[in-house]
């Protein structure tokens, strides 16, 4: 894992001249935390493109859409009707990726492949009953419901038989694959772990045998250190660019206490992070005066009871866009 690259392109160094803007553009950075290098290279930024672009997205106008599965009263595929709510809503997904009811045991494949039932739940999370509001948009109030919602279902979903890993995400915007424009987010219980938390627990694991230290902790001691790509902050919690960005806008949230869920957030850093999201993601916004399009993953340690001390609950936001007609590509 050590040698694997990620290809980046970074914003633009503001410099005196084109020569000095050359300076320093090629760097290999390590990421902590997947233990890779990530290659910086900024002045590929500004790089012709004749290929695809986008046009700016905007909030959808519609307080209620009769059309959309997602709005209060409104009927689903499965048949359900959506009660008339007035805060967030969250219900299983009437179409699941996975399910207790995955079938076993399973037809054995030819030879070196494996297989094994994927089972577990999904849920929706809906922010509002507004269908033309992002979480963004959302006062303070609305947002700390979200937050306070993922603790719950974290909470909930941890004590299920046979559930490992709770992961909450939100992919908002077309470019990141959102099917509705309503204000939303899923929640996956599953009975295996990603691999990228398998990757932050194997890198934290060894970094204290190294060192004695928290991982994370010295990612967050560099950061406020330097100081150049912190996006705000608050007294429990720290939202920042991280050094090893493997995208241009890439922003970390995360508190400033470790802890391995987003349930052990204790009040006051409920509060904070629910602040701390609607600030960063209004700067997100006005960035380029757009909605912008993100995906945004809660990494949080497995829920199975283990020994997760070293493990640094935080928010990854990744927003696919470089300009705001031209995707980064990982390619």
């Amino acid at each position: 894992m050590g040698n694997t690259h990620s290809l980046i392109n970074q914003p633009p160094v503001e410099t005196p001249d084109a020569g000095a803007e050359l300076q320093g553009s090629w760097e290999q950075r390590w990421h902590p935390l997947l233990q890779e290098w990530v290659i910086f290279s900024a002045h590929r930024q500004d790089r012709p493109w004749t290929g695809e672009r986008f046009a700016s997205q905007h909030t959808e106008q519609i307080r209620h859409d009769p059309d959309c599965y997602l709005c209060p009263g409104n009927g689903r595929i499965s048949g359900d009707v959506n009660p008339e709510y007035s805060g967030v809503f969250v219900f299983d997904n009437d179409r699941p990726s996975i399910s207790f009811d995955a079938p076993a045991p399973l037809d054995t494949p030819p030879g070196i492949y494996r297989n094994k039932p994927a089972t577990g739940l999904t849920r929706v999370l809906c922010y509002s009953p507004l269908h033309n509001l992002t979480m963004a948009e959302l006062n303070e109030q609305q947002v700390l419901e979200v937050v306070e919602q993922w603790q719950h279902q974290t909470r909930s979903l941890s004590r299920l038989s046979g559930i490992t890993s709770v992961n909450i995400f939100e992919n908002k915007g077309q470019l990141c694959g959102m099917s509705n424009p309503h204000p939303h987010g899923q929640i996956y219980a599953t009975n295996f772990l990603y691999k990228t938390v398998e990757s932050h627990l194997q890198a934290a694991q060894e970094h204290h045998r190294q060192t004695g230290q928290c991982l994370f902790q010295d990612i967050l001691t560099a950061e406020q250190s330097d100081g150049r790509r912190i996006v705000a902050e608050n007294d429990t919690m720290l939202a920042f660019v991280p050094y090893f960005a493997r995208f241009a806008y890439e922003v970390f949230i995360a508190p400033k206490r470790t802890v391995a869920h987003v349930s052990a957030l204790n009040d006051r850093e409920t509060a904070d992070l629910a602040a701390l999201m609607r600030t960063v993601l209004i700067k997100m916004d006005n960035l380029w005066e757009m909605s912008f399009p993100y995906l945004m993953m809660l990494h949080q340690a497995p829920v199975d009871n283990g020994d997760y001390r070293l493990f640094h609950f935080h928010i990854e936001l990744y927003p696919p866009l470089r300009t705001p007609e031209l995707r980064k590509y990982v390619a």
